[in-house]
């Protein structure tokens, strides 16, 4: 593991609490909101013995929610179950005080200090204080400097915000490619992770390794597509992954548990992804550890991802071939899947015909079936009449063309209406 300079006892002066009376107090107050001229004022003070490299016992931090900062960036690695330590350097940096960083550096602070852990570099990146990070470099800060947790301050860019942070990293040598220390995540994974599509792009500027896989044996890819999201975040993902996919990344790559990037996407109910890399020639069959294949992964998590359409997901991987459930299990889908209508009527419409027993009818909540009467009612009407000849003459066509649905369709040119209710169209009842 990489070194962090300035942690040992002997690299600090004695440990300030926030709560000690005079100096110390009003020494703490000024850094938090940033005040350089009282850190002046402060430092000037040679009988205090609060120099730049001070440590501040951060632990029990409640009295101080008024200062509006926050907690989590305050906190660093415990050197004990009592002590939180930081300094006036990571205090500063963490909260974009650049007029006060610059002051406590000409005044000696040590660049690389890291009482509790980190160093200011590392507090800097977290924030995305990119004038920070750009003045910390400038002085020395390593780059490279790996914290008691594993992380490089690349690996810490991880809001939107980064980017510039993490271009003044990579322009002052930081290694595109270094790992973390336990998930052995490269920068990449991270951004990937995060649906970071500006950060993905520069990290693939400067060489990030498309392939390389983390401690669960997930690349970059594989990261983003099992990250869980926002609906309003589908579509930076998209992105994400198109750009990954675009630059080489290999769509059937699995992970420990044979998680392959569609079946992670199928989870997270990403129907553009799905699409994405089934365009690309995913194997819509493949299954995981665990015998799931993708078809199984977004009907199991269907009810819990309604935001997410994923009836999309479902017609999607139909479209593409996908071996339809056992009739058998049709009764378990709809206990699974009764809150998403358009995802039982895309299942249904791929098959002939189905067998309704009063069993499905018990098995569909009756708040369910008046939310949505006029589906239901078609659905356990089929119990006792045939499908429509239009239905029919549909299911056959498309079992004639399964495999290859997609491809001979978009060279027929039929009338859109046609087109899209070959491919499943949505039509809220069931003929």
């Amino acid at each position: 593991m990489g070194s962090i300079t300035g942690r040992g006892a002997g690299s600090r002066g004695p440990i300030c609490t926030r709560k000690a009376d005079g100096p110390a107090q009003v020494y703490w107050q000024a850094l938090l909101t940033g005040d350089r001229a009282v850190v002046a004022e402060i430092l000037s003070d040679t009988q205090n013995n609060l120099g730049p490299n001070a440590v501040f016992d951060t632990s029990d931090l409640e009295e101080w929610k008024n200062y509006r900062f926050n907690i989590r960036r305050l906190r660093l690695w415990s050197l004990s179950y009592e002590e939180e330590l930081t300094a006036p350097l990571h205090i500063t940096a963490s909260r974009g005080y650049t007029d006060c960083l610059r002051l406590l550096l000409l005044r000696g602070a040590n660049v690389n200090f890291a009482p509790g852990g980190k160093t200011a570099l590392h507090e800097a990146c977290a924030a995305a204080r990119t004038d920070c990070v750009r003045l910390l470099l400038g002085s020395g800060a390593d780059p490279e400097a790996v914290s008691e947790d594993g992380y490089r301050p690349l690996h810490l860019c991880k809001s939107p915000d980064s980017i510039q942070c993490v271009q003044q990293l990579l322009q002052h040598g930081a290694s595109v490619n270094s790992r973390t220390e336990e998930e052995e995540d490269t920068a990449l994974h991270v951004a990937a992770r995060h649906g970071l599509t500006d950060h993905v792009q520069l990290l693939l500027r400067h060489g990030a390794e498309l392939e390389a896989k983390n401690e669960e044996g997930q690349t970059p890819l594989n990261a983003a597509c099992a990250q869980p999201h926002q609906p309003q975040d589908m579509d930076r993902y998209h992105r994400v992954c198109q750009l990954l996919v675009e630059s080489g990344a290999s769509i059937n790559a699995a992970d420990r548990d044979r998680q392959h990037p569609l079946h992670l996407a199928c989870k997270n109910a990403n129907a553009q992804v799905a699409e994405l890399l089934l365009a690309r020639g995913a194997n819509v069959n493949i299954m995981n550890y665990s015998g799931n294949t993708a078809l199984h992964n977004i009907l199991q998590a269907a009810a819990y991802k309604l935001e997410h359409h994923p009836e999309l997901v479902v017609r999607t991987l139909l479209n593409y071939g996908a071996v339809r459930i056992w009739p058998g299990s049709l009764l378990k889908v709809l206990r699974y899947c009764h809150a998403c209508p358009r995802a039982v009527e895309a299942l249904i419409n791929s098959y002939a015909h189905v067998r309704v027993s009063e069993d499905w009818a018990d098995a569909v909540p009756a708040a369910v079936v008046q939310k949505y009467p006029r589906f239901y009612q078609s659905l356990f009407s089929l119990g006792q009449r045939p499908r429509s000849l239009q239905h029919l003459a549909r299911h056959t066509l498309r079992t004639f063309l399964e495999g290859r649905l997609l491809l001979v369709l978009s060279q027929l040119h039929l009338p859109s209406a046609l087109h899209r209710f070959l491919l499943l169209s949505f039509e809220d009842v069931l003929y």
